[in-house]
């Protein structure tokens, strides 16, 4: 029960103290976000990825700091149960007017989490839902930008709205021709808009903040008019000269954004006092993504996370089946699970690993790490990461169970700690992804009805090729997949190949593609042993064939488009680009809906 009076000058102390560990967080967050801006002026690509890592590491940063500064000065982690419910209220009371009430409660859990004892996780310690609204806050007086601006363009007028909107984001470098690139956009948009008469409330809405992300700048809104709202994006790229700007495309409804706002895309960079009412405008955009995955498209990845389990719990109380075992083939690292009726895998590190999988538990985290801090350029999947999480044990499959057991015995606890007496079971360690269709059950599908049948051999078609186009992206962002086999890489709702097996990636850099060498002899050639010194990461493309090519329909295909991929000089050539500073352009939409078809904007890998 919480207390009858707020008394305690030591609970105030500790709450506010706390409200100034997360406003210094969100200063520092938000601090370098808008930076971003000035490195994309000044084409500082390097600079762009070094903030993109390093600002992945404020929020632990900041809650170590807080919980630190919390102990030393107040003893926080001795004072009685009574300090910390007030403790909590005084928080609340704090949240009043703030601008990010959301991440402040977020803040406030993880540092006292990091205080308390797992028991005091309850909804008198700790924001287990949220106790302030994020409806209509506005910016006060002293900020100049609300979160969107309006324009009211009529047709005769459109040209000169749209230039003067662009230049309202008072970039630092000049455009080639902004009067040409609006001049395509207001083309793509009447054509998207068709004969449609404009209503008298005919407006375009545009986020006053430019989406940074990669080598590109994006200006982010929708277009009302009447009953009708169509979504759109227009990305801003450096011209291949490098002097100049340019509107490179004009994205356009739900499905353009949710590939631009795709969970396997690196966060962007976004200038936010309201971060909730950007996450209300986009879900407004984008009505089929949670708001989970918007936060943590926005770099918010701590929110992310908290509502993601929030609806992980609201799912459980609302759904009967239990989890079980993934279907497809197990992976030798990994032990995957899943509830059939939530659109997520769950995944552990096993404690035993077969001998060719020469690694450790570290090494393993380590890659994920590397993946979470990487610019994923939409081929690798997002993973959330959690620790200590409980889960009724009536909901878990008995083979799902012995399976643990048996794999990775060191990750799980049963145990009474429920309130209700009843019994669960604690994950120690566990990574959540989105639910993909395995890329080789997706080909396995289509052979399955026949190629005779129009849509199977489409559908063969799409999953070769796409496979080949991930591995190219995966090269251009300086990534090694390691193991290519298809059941590592899964098919997304928008029919994009995605990779999510990272515990043998490496960078591109890091490796040494080679050819096999020519036998010198013929015991050499005949032998069926590697008869060559082999470096712990040395690669032979030329090898992946016999792994990967063994349907003669998919070899097919592949050779036709990716031959390249077996050839040492392809991967070579862009490790030695790489090494010299280049950084590839990797666009999350295709190549024929740019404007200039790459004439003037270095073309995408």
């Amino acid at each position: 029960m919480f207390p009858q009076r707020l008394d305690s000058s030591l609970a105030y102390d500790i709450a506010k103290a706390m409200m100034d560990g997360f406003n210094r967080h969100y200063r520092l967050f938000r601090t370098e976000s808008a930076r971003a801006k000035h490195r994309f002026e000044t084409a500082d690509w390097h600079g762009q990825q070094r903030a993109q890592r390093e600002r992945i590491e404020f929020y632990d940063l900041r809650v170590r700091e807080c919980s630190t500064r919390l102990e030393r000065e107040f003893k926080a982690g001795e004072q009685p149960m009574d300090i910390w419910q007030q403790v909590k209220l005084h928080y609340i009371g704090l949240l009043v007017d703030h601008h990010q009430p959301e991440l402040a409660e977020t803040f406030f859990n993880s540092v006292t989490t990091k205080i308390l004892h797992r028991s005091y996780f309850q909804n008198d310690f700790i924001f287990v839902r949220p106790a302030v609204s994020t409806e209509y806050i506005e910016n006060g007086e002293s900020e100049a930008r609300p979160t969107y601006s309006a324009y009211y363009p009529t047709l005769a007028n459109m040209q000169a709205v749209m230039v003067q909107l662009v230049k309202d984001f008072d970039l630092r470098r000049d455009f080639e021709d902004l009067e040409r690139d609006v001049g395509y956009v207001v083309r793509a948009m009447t054509t998207k808009l068709g004969n449609v008469k404009l209503r008298a409330n005919f407006q375009i809405q545009v986020l006053t903040g430019l989406f940074f992300r990669n080598k590109g700048a994006y200006v982010v809104g929708k277009l009302i008019n009447g009953f009708n709202e169509f979504a759109f994006a227009w990305p801003i790229l450096h011209t291949k000269a490098g002097d100049k700007l340019l509107i490179d495309a004009a994205l356009f409804g739900e499905d353009d954004l949710l590939m631009l706002f795709s969970f396997a895309r690196a966060y962007f960079m976004v200038d936010m006092e309201i971060p909730s009412a950007y996450v209300q405008f986009l879900r407004s955009m984008m009505p089929r993504k949670p708001r989970n995955e918007i936060y943590n498209a926005l770099g918010l990845a701590k929110q992310g996370k908290t509502l993601f389990y929030r609806d992980f719990l609201h799912h459980q109380r609302h759904s009967t089946d239990k989890f079980r075992i993934a279907p497809g083939i197990k992976g030798m690292v990994m032990l995957v699970f899943d509830l059939p009726s939530f659109p997520y895998v769950f995944k552990v590190i096993k404690d035993y690993y077969p001998p060719q999988k020469e690694t450790t538990r570290e090494q393993i985290k380590g890659k994920y790490l590397l993946v979470k801090q990487h610019d994923r350029v939409g081929r690798m999947a997002d993973t959330l990461e959690y620790s200590e999480v409980a889960f009724p044990r009536e909901r878990f499959d008995d083979e799902l169970i012995a399976e643990i057991q048996k794999f990775a015995p060191s990750q799980l606890e049963i145990s009474d700690r429920d309130q209700d007496g009843k019994t669960e079971v604690i994950i120690k360690h566990v990574y959540i992804e989105r639910r993909m269709i395995p890329l080789n059950i997706y080909l396995q599908e289509a052979f399955d009805v026949g190629l005779d049948d129009a849509k199977a051999r489409e559908q063969v078609e799409r999953g070769v090729i796409e496979y080949g186009n991930a591995i190219k992206d995966l090269v251009a962002a300086n990534i090694f997949p390691g193991d290519m086999l298809w059941k590592n890489f899964g098919i997304t709702r928008h029919g994009k190949v995605v990779f999510y097996d990272y515990d043998e990636i490496e960078y591109i850099t890091d490796c040494t593609f080679r050819k096999v060498p020519t036998p010198r002899n013929e015991e050499e050639e005949m032998s069926g042993e590697v008869w060559y010194t082999v470096g712990p990461k040395d690669v032979f493309p030329e090898t992946f064939g016999p792994f990967l090519l063994g349907n003669p329909v998919v070899r097919d295909i592949f050779m036709r488009h990716h031959a390249d991929l077996l050839e040492a000089s392809f991967w070579q050539a862009h490790k030695e680009r790489i090494l010299a500073g280049h950084v590839h352009d990797v666009f999350p939409y295709e190549r024929e809906r740019r404007f200039l078809q790459g004439a003037k904007a270095g073309a995408p890998v």
